[in-house]
């Protein structure tokens, strides 16, 4: 498996109320998510982000709240990933649990521009910037992670 897409590049400490507002946590309607994903930093962001499309962020990207709302609705957005110098770790968590793929990459972050094509490969902990024709190291799952990802999420992997 592979991700492709344009970046949407973001700096350090993204929270969860800047990924999905608090006032729209009383439903977990996608469609509702998706419509007011990072709109206080990019307003209209899903009217602009394209399927496959992905977020890379410098560190603590995720931080603040505890909410499984914030990957959801990213993944409603129709982002393929995100890459980070860092994540929260429960926000890390909640989006393994969701089926959404994060990866951790210290040199990605530092080089790469919004706008840039980026393919990720995350079973060689690759990825590789079409646009700059270079490549960084990212994180590589263990095989329980890739799983739960590959299958739409924890509840469908036990299912």
């Amino acid at each position: 498996m592979e991700y492709r897409g344009r970046v949407w590049k973001f700096g350090s400490n993204i929270d969860t109320d800047l990924i999905i507002p608090a006032i729209y946590l009383y439903t977990t309607d996608e469609q509702v998510l998706r419509e007011h994903c990072l709109e206080l930093i990019e307003p209209g962001f899903w009217k602009k982000v394209k399927p496959g499309d992905m977020i890379v962020a410098d560190d603590n990207f995720g931080c603040g709240s505890s909410r499984e709302h914030a990957p959801i609705a990213l993944k409603a957005a129709g982002l393929s990933c995100v890459v980070a110098k860092s994540f929260s770790r429960i926000f890390f968590r909640n989006s393994i649990n969701i089926g959404f793929p994060i990866f951790e990459s210290k040199d990605a972050p530092e080089k790469v521009k919004s706008g840039d094509e980026l393919v990720v490969f995350p079973e060689k902990g690759v990825i590789t910037n079409l646009t700059k024709n270079e490549e960084y190291r990212s994180s590589i799952y263990p095989e329980f992670f890739r799983s739960i990802i590959l299958k739409g999420g924890l509840l469908n992997s036990i299912k």
